[in-house]
């Protein structure tokens, strides 16, 4: 089963062809796109860090991780509302990109990841600081963050 007709009618939505025609929308909806980006990254940064044993060492893992976690959920949900504005604009050429597939399959990951195995581990009292397992959950959760964040970048640039 191919996506393609949903993807061409995601297109043709007015709120594509909209973004299409106007000058302005396109890169201030990717602004607000970047916006989100930038805090999720900040608030998955801080807690990643801290399970690093990098900086905030007085603060546990679990009150970093309960204080981020509005800021990470809020700026999913822009990043969530801008990028589907942006890939209406632009869905046809999202299905045949490669960078988009790979950037949708690790925003998948990164968010399973994040709201399960990492979310479960930040909230255990004292026991993921400086562990071996909390070491290797920030380290994977970096890996899976920065590859949304490198994978949206290449798609502008193919």
């Amino acid at each position: 089963m191919s996506l393609l007709p949903f993807f061409q009618w995601c297109y043709q939505t007015p709120i594509g062809g909209a973004i299409r025609d106007s000058t302005w929308l396109f890169p201030l909806i990717e602004a607000f796109h970047l916006v989100g980006l930038g805090l999720t990254v900040g608030a998955v940064l801080i807690v990643d860090l801290r399970l690093l044993g990098v900086g905030l060492s007085r603060q546990p893992v679990t009150q970093l991780s309960a204080a981020t976690e509005p800021w990470m959920l809020g700026s999913l949900a822009l990043m969530f509302v801008s990028g589907t504005a942006l890939f209406l604009s632009e869905a046809i050429k999202c299905y045949y990109s490669f960078p988009f597939w790979v950037k949708m399959t690790t925003l998948l990951l990164a968010l399973l990841f994040t709201f399960t195995v990492r979310r479960r581990l930040t909230r255990m009292s004292r026991a993921s600081e400086r562990s071996l397992l909390g070491r290797f959950t920030a380290l994977t959760s970096l890996t899976l963050w920065f590859g949304v964040a490198w994978g949206g970048r290449w798609i502008g640039f193919s």
